[in-house]
């Protein structure tokens, strides 16, 4: 796209960065500790979980009515809902399972590779591996 500002690549690298930061200053890099969540010994999680909900909500609920557009994209503000369906019911099972048993979720396992959690690679692999496969299989 040619109408995005030229500190949208930028931008978004420094909001994965603090995403990162974030998560591994809260300790969610961390599987055991997702892991300890899942099995109710650790309540953190929702707090973390809680905490940026509420201030991706109130961006959401702010922005569309301060500007038309996306200050970076140009892109309109809309609403674009799935449908809920069998493939969400489905897809949705696979990646819970698959966070449990692995213990993190894919923004999780790149910051956890940044405290130095080097096996897991062998998650960021399965994920690859099963996004290929799902999109091999539908195409």
């Amino acid at each position: 796209m040619s109408d995005r500002h030229p500190l949208f690549i930028p931008l978004i690298l420094v909001g994965g960065l603090i995403f990162g930061f974030g998560l591994g200053f809260s300790h969610m890099a961390r599987p055991e500790v997702v892991i300890n969540f899942l099995l109710f010994e650790d309540l953190g999680l929702p707090f973390v979980m809680f905490g940026a909900a509420i201030v991706s909500g109130i961006a959401f609920a702010v922005m569309p009515r301060i500007r038309d557009s996306a200050p970076l994209t140009g892109n309109r503000y809309e609403r674009r809902l799935k449908p809920f369906d069998k493939n969400v019911l489905v897809g949705g099972a696979i990646f819970g399972v698959g966070w449990g048993l692995s213990g993190i979720c894919p923004g999780a396992a790149y910051a956890s590779l940044g405290v130095g959690n080097i096996t897991i690679l062998w998650a960021l692999a399965g994920m690859f591996i099963g996004a290929y496969a799902q999109g091999y299989a539908r195409s």
